[in-house]
This record gives C-alpha cells, structure tokens and sequence, in this order.
C-alpha cells in the first residue's frame, strides 16, 4: 500500500518506496535512525529494496528480543547473527542463477523481467509491461559506466501514463524568450547547435558605476560602444553557422529578433544540467567566448523540433551522433503521481544497470527469503550451543518477506506460508507468493526475477543495522553544554550527584 506524508509546509507526497518515505519522516528515535540509514545506502547502491532491508532488520530485532530480555549476552547474540547471515549470502551466490549473455535479444528480455519484477508494487504496475520497455530502452542508449545523470525524466501534467514518451536524445522545456521569438523556425533538419555561456543582452548600468561626460557625443559614443559589442557577437555566432543557440545566460530582445532575423533559433537561461547533456548527445564544447566558434566546438543533430507537450513547450534534439544520454517524458493527472512515478522508474532503471553490471538473478516474491529461512533451519540444528536457537530466530525473521506480500495482498499469510515451507522441504527452490493466483507458485518460472546483488546488500545491511542496535545496552542522553547552568560545570545541587 502506498503512504500518504504531509510535511510542515503542507506539501503532500503519496509513495510507498521506502527510501522515499524514511527521508520525510521527522525521526528522532536514535535506533530508528540506524534504519533511515540502511534505506537510504540501499537506495544509492542498488536502488531498489529499500523497504526490504528495514523490514527484514525489524523483524531480525523483533525475533530476537526475547533471548535478550532473558538475559543471553549480546555479544552471542552478535556472532550467531553475523554466522547466519554469512550462511545466507553464500547460499544466496550459489543459488543465484547466471545469466547468458549471448545474445542482444535474450540480454533485453531478461533486463526487462528484471524492470518488470521491481515495478510490479509500484503504483504504476498495470502499465509495467510499456513502462519496463521504455526503462531498459533508455539504459541501453547509455555508454559503458551507465551514469545516472544521463537520463532526463521530466514531468508534463496532463494526457494518460501511456503517453509518456522517450526521446533518444535531450527535452527540455522552452525556456523564457522575448516577441522576437515567435518569428523563429521550430524545426530544423541536421542544424549546428552553438552551446554558449554568454550573456547576450544590453547589460545595465551597475548602481554604483559613475561616468562623467561633458557632451552629448560622448554619450552617444558609451551607448555605441555597447551596441557595437553586442552585435559583434551577434554577427560571430550566425557567421560560425550555427542554427540553434543556447546559452546558460539570458539572451536578450535585441539578439532574439536578430536571430529570429537570419532563421536562427535560440534559448537562453537552459538549465546546466540540461546543457551539459545537450553537450554530451549532440557533441561540440560550451564555449564562454563567441570568439572561436568553429566547427569543432559546435554540436549537431538529425532534427531539432519545438513542440507542444500537454501544457508546455518542449525542445527536442533528435537523432543526436554520440547520444549517450535519454530523456523519458512523463505525462500523467496529478503530480503527486506523476513524482511517484518518476520514484519508480528510477528504482527500475537502478535495477537494470545492476543486472547489467552483475549478471545473476534469483526469483523475487519471497521465494528466495523462504529458500534462505529454510537452510538457516537446517544449518542450525548442527550447531550445540545457544547459537541454535538465535540462528532460528533469524530463519524465522526471514519469512517476514513472504507474509508482508501475502498480508500486502489481502491473502491469509499463515496458510500461504505453511504451503510455502512445505513445497520448499521438497527442494522446490524458487516457490514464492502469486499475488495474482492468490497462492503459491513456481516464481522463477513466472519470470518474477530480482538481481542477487539486491538480496545480498539487503541481508548484509540489515544484519549490520540489528547488530549495531543489539551492542547498544545503554542510551544516555548528553545535555547541550552551556545550558545556562553556573560556571564552572556544577549543575544542580552545587556538584552533589543526582
């Protein structure tokens, strides 16, 4: 289920990724903040699971907070728990299942299994089969490292999910311009892109600048002076042979109807973000001076296109030669949608560049919790010692996965879970909760895959988070110094103790 949060200022934010919901909450709780923590290192390092790791790490702590209150030691508890946790992850890589990458075609149907399988609790999932396409097509398009920041998304309220669209290559909304604008082509076939970071307008005069003149002339020849630097500028920049102009600075009324003049198209004030991009897909520099602009220091593309977008007016650069980089359009009725949306691509598009990286997967959908429940079980009744029991305890916490899916979906999570032991006692690894069948079912045959790498960081987060909340036996509470007690560090009752 999704969770509704209301900041102070009333901004009302619907999500339920975890990582999303943990950075809005206020916490104060000490402990609770080790949690937030976990969430947000399993964000940034995977991008999905976010909600995983903090449920499995409650729960560990929830199981084994009865061996605590009947006083066995926590270092014991600490070592069972690292013990079991090894045991998982190295069943975790001999379990996982090795991709072949042997051809283009297997490789992009995995990926999308993969996109699929992670946007399946999104709010988004009855459009997870255009939306996981849309997601491994835009990972595709990157180089080798798949940088993050190399994928737009941008927002458009307005017009249905399925209208989102991808452009390979760089959107970005029309910037501000002035009349002369209008009068400029929106559509270019392979135009030369002049990247620039110069303000192109009259400049003021500075508040504290103090010019004194003696006649009219010599007045006349401040403001030529001014003109004159700007329209060489003007006349550098349509000489280099560049069609379209975008500058990070504001380009003025003057140099827009001088473009708008010679067919020539400009924006100014693009975001950095959005130049850079430009730069990276259509090539060329981003030049500070209209001195040298030659050829190699403009970009080029196929087509460059202005077009209506819902409510906004959107620059397309298309067909760009070293396009590196994606822009994934979003369109949607609320925002609040719209930003969950743009939540859960992210976490799909995280989990592709994964299973590219690392290429084994295991099935999601609680069967590979239930597979690791079931070996932790095994393992520790060979050991003789306490660590028995504490290593059953996280056997059990394990299951927490497959009951929240069941108890997610409305199902009764204890008959669900009794069948769920039972198949995987017979050695039918991949058994995991069907949400759809409201039963059990063969997961990995289902083509429910997450990437291993996933299972992995989250066991071995939230085992660190629960051992570092279990060494803790004591929370003292440091007063602020200087809280106005008297000088010389005596608080109340002149030094005596309290």
């Amino acid at each position: 289920m999704d969770k509704l949060i209301v900041t102070q200022n009333g901004k009302a934010t619907i999500s339920n990724d975890g990582a999303t919901i943990m950075k809005l909450l206020d916490i104060v709780h000490p402990a609770a903040k080790t949690l937030v923590d976990i969430a947000k290192s399993q964000d940034a390092e995977v991008g999905d699971g976010t909600t995983s790791v903090v449920l499995i790490a409650g729960e560990i702590l929830k199981q084994l907070k009865p061996f605590v209150e009947e006083g066995v030691h926590s270092r014991v508890i600490i070592k069972a728990l690292r013990r079991a946790t090894q045991v998982s992850v190295d069943e975790i890589k001999k379990l996982a299942v090795k991709i072949e990458k042997s051809s283009p075609e297997s490789t992009r149907e995995l990926l999308i299994k993969c996109a699929a399988t992670a946007l399946s609790s999104k709010l988004v999932s009855q459009q997870k089969g255009f939306f996981s396409q849309m997601v491994v097509d835009a990972v595709m398009s990157l180089d080798e490292l798949l940088p993050l920041d190399m994928i737009g998304i941008k927002q458009v309220q307005g017009g249905a999910l399925e209208d989102s669209l991808l452009v390979k290559g760089v959107a970005f909304k029309k910037t501000f311009s002035y009349a002369g604008f209008e009068m400029q082509p929106k559509t270019y076939k392979n135009p030369k892109i002049a990247l620039l970071n110069i303000e192109l307008e009259l400049k003021a005069e500075r508040d504290n600048a103090e010019i004194r003149l003696e006649s009219v002339e010599e007045y006349q020849k401040v403001v030529d002076a001014e003109w004159s630097i700007l329209y060489e500028k003007l006349d550098k920049i349509h000489k280099s042979g560049a069609q379209v102009v975008l500058s990070k600075l504001p380009i003025g009324d003057v140099a827009t109807q001088y473009f708008a003049d010679r067919d020539m198209f400009c924006a100014g004030r693009v975001p950095d973000e959005d130049l850079k991009r430009t730069m990276k897909a259509c090539g060329g520099a981003v030049m500070s001076t209209a001195h040298d602009l030659n050829d190699s220091a403009l970009g080029a593309c196929e087509t460059f296109v202005e077009t209506q977008i819902g409510g906004e007016r959107f620059n397309l650069f298309e067909g760009c030669s070293n396009a590196r980089t994606c822009t994934l359009i979003l369109r949607g009725g609320a925002e609040q949608f719209l930003e969950e949306t743009e939540r859960s691509l992210h976490d799909a598009i995280m989990i592709v560049r994964r299973t590219l990286k690392n290429d084994a997967v295991v099935a999601g959908g609680g069967a590979i919790e239930m597979e690791l429940s079931k070996k932790l079980r095994d393992e520790s009744r060979m050991i003789a010692g306490k660590e028995q029991l504490l290593i059953g305890a996280v056997a059990k916490a394990l299951e927490i996965i497959p009951r929240q899916l069941a108890d997610n979906a409305g199902f009764d999570a204890t008959n669900i879970l009794n069948k769920l032991r039972q198949k995987h006692s017979m050695g039918k690894t991949w058994y995991g909760v069907d949400i759809t069948k409201e039963d059990i079912s063969d997961n990995f045959e289902a083509c429910v895959w997450e990437p291993a790498v996933m299972k992995i960081n989250a066991l071995t987060a939230a085992c660190e988070a629960a051992c570092l909340i279990i060494s803790v036996d004591q929370t003292i509470k440091n007063p602020k110094a200087g809280d106005g007690g008297p000088p010389g560090g005596m608080g109340r009752g002149r030094g005596r103790p309290m």
